[in-house]
């Protein structure tokens, strides 16, 4: 049985918690400062709580001893403290940062390690890349690489048209930084909330923009292999004006902390959600100009007897995934370990990541520039 240590009692680290522990394979050490997240925590033979203060590096260590790696489900800013006593403690480390410097501190940190960092494993970035490279294989030469997510309430009630899903830090980072994009074959770094366009899926009408952070590392495996690459984030329309005029006219991107309290504030949780995943990829293919895409819908559901909204399903999986997949040796064993280094079918066939595969496939109606 390996063991794992989840450092992060949230909602995400509840579902990561059941799937890992009741499959029988696992052992789960769930590590958090709040006693309080702790008890809403699965009762299970396999799974343990400590409170570990995640800025304590001798802390961490001592936690990371004698475990098969550590997965962390925390804000982002915490993964600068964690990668570094995962190397010292020699396990493998999953993360769900979207945030690129973090990424790039734990590449510097996979250079030497004896073993794998595997940043970036939930739904955008994680999922959304190894479905796009999979899709990159199939040509010849690559003109346009155009991925779109969004994790949205059934039933949107607010102006903002939005409920709170997942981690507020993580949301307000992916809105107020630059964004890397592949533009007519040069890298570049494009504003967030900009390059607006409307997407219709099953007939509903929905509004795209950049965010930060939903590529993952595809820029670089891509750079100089592809025409124009793009990540934006699907929300109902209206969504982004608004956020415009909070973030910058009212100057709230200044002051994130303020930004948080008032979205968790006025939000709402909602365990009734849907998440869009939609890749299209254009280029060449013996010698013509072809495009394949991929379009799925995934919603909130009960799996083992438990209601779960579809971003839990879709993150949780998505790292219980790739710690099925290291464990099963089917990933690099040591070293930097992108999320396009995922076998497609890998993935989709394994056991957590097949929850990916159990909700409804999309026609595509249509997708175009605003």
């Amino acid at each position: 049985m390996h063991k794992i240590l989840l450092i992060g009692a949230g909602k995400i680290g509840e579902m990561i918690t059941a799937l890992l522990a009741t499959s029988g394979d696992y052992h789960v050490t769930v590590a958090d400062m709040s006693e309080a997240s702790l008890k809403r925590i699965p009762k299970h033979d396999a799974v343990s709580t400590i409170i570990l203060d995640a800025t304590d590096h001798a802390a961490l260590v001592a936690a990371m001893d004698g475990k098969f790696a550590v997965v962390t489900a925390v804000p982002f800013t915490l993964g600068r403290f964690i990668a570094p006593a995962a190397k010292e403690a020699a396990v493998h480390y999953f993360d769900l940062t979207e945030d690129v410097e973090s990424t790039r501190l734990v590449q510097e940190l996979a250079a030497d390690s004896q073993s794998a960092f595997v940043p970036q494993c939930g739904l955008a970035p994680g999922f959304i890349s190894i479905v796009a490279y999979d899709l990159a294989k199939h040509f010849d030469e690559l003109q346009n690489v155009h991925m779109r997510v969004g994790a949205l309430p059934k039933y949107p009630s607010n102006a903002l048209k939005y409920n709170l899903t997942w981690s507020t830090d993580g949301l307000i980072n992916e809105y107020l930084n630059p964004c890397e994009a592949i533009v007519d074959g040069e890298l570049r770094e494009v504003p967030p909330l900009e390059e607006l366009e409307q997407i219709s899926l099953d007939g509903i009408t929905y509004e795209a923009f950049n965010t930060s952070g939903g590529l993952g590392t595809l820029c670089e495996t891509l750079n100089g292999k592809v025409q124009n690459l793009n990540y934006r984030t699907v929300r109902y329309p209206g969504h982004r004006s608004i956020l415009k005029m909070l973030l910058q006219d009212l100057r709230l991107g200044e002051r994130p902390d303020l930004a948080k309290e008032i979205f968790e504030h006025a939000l709402p949780i909602t365990m009734q959600d849907v998440v869009l995943i939609f890749v299209n990829v254009t280029g060449d293919q013996g010698g013509r100009f072809m495009q394949e895409s991929y379009a799925h819908k995934v919603y909130a559901r009960e799996i083992d007897g438990q209601l779960y909204s579809a971003i839990q399903i879709t993150t949780a999986s998505g790292i219980c995934a790739m710690v099925d997949l290291m464990a099963e040796g089917k990933l690099p064993q040591k070293g930097f370990v992108r999320q396009e280094d995922t076998d497609f079918s890998d993935f989709i066939t394994n056991r957590f990541g097949s929850n990916y595969d159990q909700s409804t496939a999309m026609e595509t109606a249509g997708i175009g520039a605003e």
